[in-house]
């Protein structure tokens, strides 16, 4: 098997593609997010994972302000390209690392397809612990374990071959033990799947979206 591509440089060069190749997960994401009740207006938004601004698009529509975060600066130059308003700032970050922005200052933290790319969740609790105000919800939507544990991935065309995308396996209990360990609250969970798609017993889910709340 070919080895799987770091994050970073995979994403620089899936960039010129992403929001144009054929992609049923991506698809999907920007679908949940949507379809899924967040306090989104007029609020404080931080995103993780915001890549060519897909979802950020839909979120500075409806928040006060929007910090995006992504680690790839190809990317990072497609979403500054939409010009989404001077409420809107993006930042090329690691969010491994200690994030830009002061403690308890995020009504809302959002995750797309971004926490399978993180081999320890810890320090990304973390942060989102300290950055989300007492009340403050986080919203992720994931590539569904079972799925990955089933061989998919995060993958893109390159000279007609599939490259991989370095990525780890979580399972739900991992995205719930960590939040809670940074004392957060599961308050939502959704298993999706795209519609059309051809089911039966051993289909998994194609995402999953979690909600949790920081208790005031």
């Amino acid at each position: 098997m070919t080895e799987p591509i770091p994050t970073r440089d995979a994403y620089s060069e899936w960039a010129k593609i992403y929001d144009s190749n054929e992609n049923r997960t991506r698809d999907l994401d920007a679908l949940v997010l949507r379809t899924t009740e967040l306090p989104l207006d007029g609020a404080d938004v931080i995103e993780i994972g915001a890549g060519t601004g897909k979802n950020t698009e839909y979120l500075a529509s409806r928040a006060a302000s929007v910090l995006a975060l992504d680690l790839s600066p190809a990317m990072l130059e497609r979403a500054r390209a939409r010009a989404l308003g001077d409420h809107v700032r993006f930042a090329e970050h690691d969010i491994t690392r200690p994030w830009p922005c002061a403690d308890a200052v995020a009504d809302l933290v959002v995750g797309n397809l971004v926490l399978e790319h993180v081999d320890d969740l810890a320090p990304v609790y973390a942060e989102i612990g300290r950055a989300l105000k007492p009340g403050g919800l986080l919203f992720i939507c994931e590539l569904h374990p079972d799925r990955q544990m089933r061989g998919s991935r995060a993958q893109f065309e390159r000279n007609g071959k599939a490259a991989l995308v370095e990525a780890y396996v979580h399972s739900v209990s991992d995205y719930v033990a960590g939040a809670e360990a940074a004392g957060l609250v599961l308050t939502g969970l959704n298993e999706a799947i795209e519609a059309g798609a051809e089911v039966d017993e051993d289909t998994p889910p194609r995402l999953l979206a979690l909600t949790f709340s920081k208790p005031l």
